[in-house]
């Protein structure tokens, strides 16, 4: 499924990801799975797998909203930068949010991308 828009909430556990133009597409939820090993670095892959799943659903959105607390955004931000740089063009922006509902998140990201296609010139015509 292409779309232009995509918004997702994340956080080292969950992520929400929807398409703010579509009020009737469901949203995607993703769950990181929790692997209890004593091996070192199994939080690090664990998160890594997450990240990766994430980027997945992803990748054929034309712009993406990424949106949650601070740091799963760093952690998000460097995972894409370091393993994922296809997709660094295609996020819009980062925005700090708390846990919004569904549709506070939607609200939130039609605002968003009403005023980013403004500022770029991709304003659709409607």
């Amino acid at each position: 499924m292409s779309v232009s828009h995509a918004v997702v909430w994340l956080d080292h556990q969950h992520a929400q990801i929807l398409n703010p133009d579509a009020p009737e597409a469901p949203a995607v939820m993703l769950h990181a799975h929790a692997y209890q090993t004593r091996q070192h670095g199994s939080r690090v892959r664990t998160e890594h797998e997450f990240f990766g799943a994430v980027c997945d659903a992803l990748s054929k959105a034309g712009e993406i909203l990424v949106t949650g607390g601070h740091t799963a955004q760093a952690d998000f931000r460097h995972y894409v930068g370091k393993h994922r740089a296809a997709l660094a063009p295609q996020i819009a922006g980062w925005e700090i949010l708390d846990r919004p509902t569904e549709a506070q998140l939607r609200v939130y990201a039609q605002h968003y991308f009403r005023r980013h296609d403004r500022m770029t010139g991709d304003t659709p015509l409607r």
